[in-house]
């Protein structure tokens, strides 16, 4: 069997760090590729410095990555890297669709679930554009780690195997290392509860309960993870994996994620509006909670620390009321 060949031309949805690192690895790889920003300046600063200022600064960009603010620009390209917030991803992907190929390979590279129909973001995809080709990329990865060629390692999920292997080949690098799956779910499932669970990891911190409460934390929250991608369909080794206990740790466990930072100043008692209103960034777990929740009531599975999430960030409850709901919880054997 040949080797696949990377897609000669990449159109990459979203500006900000991460997608402005995973363009930076197909340039490297020979794609010509451009990314499409919503801000003038960082479009400007891509096409003037190459480099972008705004949201990965100090790190030179490929001579063959440029940027635009037309969408109409993805039209002659053979593959998209759709970067864009969950929240945002249908009216995206609806004006997109209008200028690209009917049959273009989005590999979608979000974490989140659609609030107002709960639906997955391949989900959302099918809803919107069902002759696209969906792949999913997911795992436990900084886009500054990314930038910087620190070793990195992700699921990359497609039901069509060689078109996976094609992505592989686009994105691969010998410091980012996709491993190939054909769980669309689970890799998706990952990505998305990860968030919702690393506000709660940064609420621990924030509000000083310690190292033990933030690992006990994160061992109750990947249960609630598994029951409810088992009853959804997805592969528990795909759970156990990068997509999903690798994110998990990652992003709960450190402060350069978003939705643990935002979790931090939380647990401070700070509240959420004004956390968000100094940010330029999205904290995707902020919105998914509320739909991991209603996915969750569906399917006839509890998860009650992602309740709790929901809870504090739709201003139900405070961190006192949910720690006190939570502890007094009826003891349970650990693996119902």
């Amino acid at each position: 069997m040949s080797d696949p060949q990377p897609f000669a031309s990449i159109f990459v949805v979203g500006g900000g760090a991460w997608g402005t690192a995973l363009a930076q690895l197909c340039s490297v790889n020979g794609a010509t590729t451009t990314i499409w920003a919503r801000e003038e300046n960082v479009v400007a600063a891509i096409n003037g410095k190459h480099e972008n200022t705004s949201f990965l600064p100090n790190v030179p960009l490929a001579p063959n990555l440029s940027a635009t603010s037309s969408l109409a620009d993805c039209a002659n390209a053979e593959a998209i890297v759709f970067v864009s917030p969950a929240q945002y991803a249908r009216a995206v992907l609806s004006e997109l669709r209008e200028f690209a190929s009917p049959h273009v390979p989005i590999a979608l590279c979000c974490k989140g679930i659609e609030q107002k129909t709960g639906l997955l973001m391949t989900e959302t995809l099918t809803d919107v554009w069902p002759q696209a080709r969906a792949a999913v990329l997911s795992g436990p990865s900084f886009a500054r780690d990314v930038a910087r060629g620190l070793p990195t390692a992700v699921t990359l999920a497609c039901a069509d195997e060689a078109l996976g292997r094609r992505w592989a080949a686009t994105v691969g690098a010998t410091h980012f290392r996709p491993y190939l799956s054909t769980d669309l779910i689970g890799a998706e499932l990952g990505g998305a509860i990860k968030n919702v669970l690393a506000i709660a990891a940064g609420v621990v911190e924030g509000r000083g309960f310690g190292e033990s409460a933030r690992a006990a934390l994160i061992a109750r929250g990947f249960a609630e993870f598994q029951r409810l991608g088992v009853a959804l369909g997805a592969n528990p080794q795909t759970m156990a994996g990068l997509s999903g206990l690798g994110d998990l740790i990652l992003t709960a466990s450190s402060i350069q994620s978003r939705n643990m930072s935002l979790g931090v100043e939380l647990g401070k008692g700070r509240t959420l509006k004004d956390v968000l209103e100094e940010r330029n960034t999205v904290s995707e777990g902020v919105a998914s909670a509320s739909a991991v929740i209603a996915l969750a009531a569906k399917a006839s599975v509890e998860m009650p620390i992602c309740a709790a999430v929901a809870a504090l960030v739709d201003g139900g409850k405070s961190v006192d009321q949910i720690v006190t709901d939570l502890l007094a919880r009826p003891i349970k054997t650990e693996t119902k």
